[in-house]
């Protein structure tokens, strides 16, 4: 799905062993580039796509800031060996949706997890950033919108927002919402999740009182690109520190 990352995780390969070793102590299963010494680092949870696993967006790390802690988190759902969701799609929509009791079981466990990380390396929440692709997009949405005093901010990459949340967060606004940093990106060319579901969200978090960074990828599908990495780069340079 990603090739870019692929042979960056190639190339890459000489790092140390213990990075790719799968963590179960919290929440949900994960593998981590962190250490528990530091304090106040900027955190930066990766969450993967339907049908991929917790090594799929790892590689992202490499081209961000070395001085960051990376976590990156195994969807609770599995589907075969190696292969994990974190929910079900909804048959026969005309637009991508979740199944609502495994958006809320995932979104559950997701902030768990943030709670219990952002204790174990020793940060504040406000340093906590979650990048998610396709369902882990639509994830970061669901968790950072619902709970903003959770996370500093979210990338959503090629995701959008569900209804049921949209809908929830009509009824019940959160002052702290307008203090997320939140960064879209999208390809013009992602036939899986449509591009103008990114512009809806987009949208729909400016009537939030959020200001999103919003980037378009023309002609690019369902994937995430060299310049949608270095525009992720230099969003979490500015809001991270």
């Amino acid at each position: 799905m990603l090739k870019f990352f692929a042979a960056l995780l190639l190339v890459c390969s000489g790092l140390a062993q213990a990075q790719d070793a799968l963590h179960t102590d919290l929440p949900l299963s994960y593998l981590a580039q962190a250490s528990t010494d530091s304090r106040d680092k900027p955190l930066i949870i990766f969450m993967h796509g339907y049908g991929s696993n917790e090594k799929d967006l790892f590689g992202i790390k490499d081209v961000l800031a070395a001085d960051y802690n990376y976590l990156s988190v195994r969807a609770p759902v599995q589907l075969q060996p190696g292969s994990y969701q974190w929910f079900a799609k909804k048959p026969q929509t005309e637009e991508y949706d979740g199944v609502t009791v495994d958006l809320k079981n995932s979104g559950e466990l997701l902030s768990r997890f943030i709670k219990a990380a952002t204790e174990k390396y020793h940060t504040q929440p406000g340093k906590v950033f979650l990048v998610g692709f396709s369902q882990g997009a639509m994830m970061s949405y669901e968790v950072g919108l619902r709970h903003p005093e959770q996370v500093g901010g979210i990338a959503a990459l090629s995701g959008r927002l569900l209804p049921v949340l949209r809908a929830e967060l009509k009824a019940k606004p959160d002052a702290q919402l307008k203090n997320l940093a939140v960064f879209i990106g999208h390809g013009t060319a992602d036939s899986r999740v449509s591009f103008s579901g990114a512009k809806d969200a987009e949208a729909f978090v400016k009537t939030l009182g959020i200001t999103p960074e919003f980037h378009s990828y023309s002609g690019v599908g369902h994937t995430i690109s060299e310049a949608e990495v270095d525009d992720l780069q230099a969003w979490l340079k500015k809001v991270a520190g």
